[in-house]
């Protein structure tokens, strides 16, 4: 009973690390190169064999070391690399589209006045 719930859960853990990595993949192919060079990243080829990689390894090769050390890799894709394009491409949230930072959903908020 033990085993078969260590089975599931590293399989659980397999199958999280392998989404990661292709949705990462995804994002990184959509990105505009220039916008790596623009956010002083390394270029778009480097994360597409960086994060290649990574898929293949959690779709290859069931070495847990290395499947943790692309997981280290994406996760650095996800919170530096990521962040930083949207920056310089004008995506992402927050007053980059125009509004304020006190604009809501339906307007600036005022403060109930």
């Amino acid at each position: 009973m033990l085993l078969t719930a260590f089975g599931g859960l590293m399989w659980l853990l397999y199958t999280a690390m392998l989404v990661l990595a292709v949705v990462a993949l995804v994002m990184a192919v959509l990105a505009r190169e220039d916008a790596y060079r623009a956010a002083n990243k390394q270029t778009k080829m480097f994360w597409l064999i960086l994060l290649g990689l990574a898929v293949a390894v959690n779709l290859l090769v069931p070495m847990l070391f290395l499947q943790i050390a692309f997981l280290v890799a994406t996760i650095v894709f996800f919170v530096d690399v990521r962040p930083a394009l949207q920056q310089v491409s004008g995506g992402g949230r927050g007053g980059r589209r125009g509004g304020s930072s006190s604009d809501g959903p339906y307007g600036p908020y005022n403060g109930g006045r």
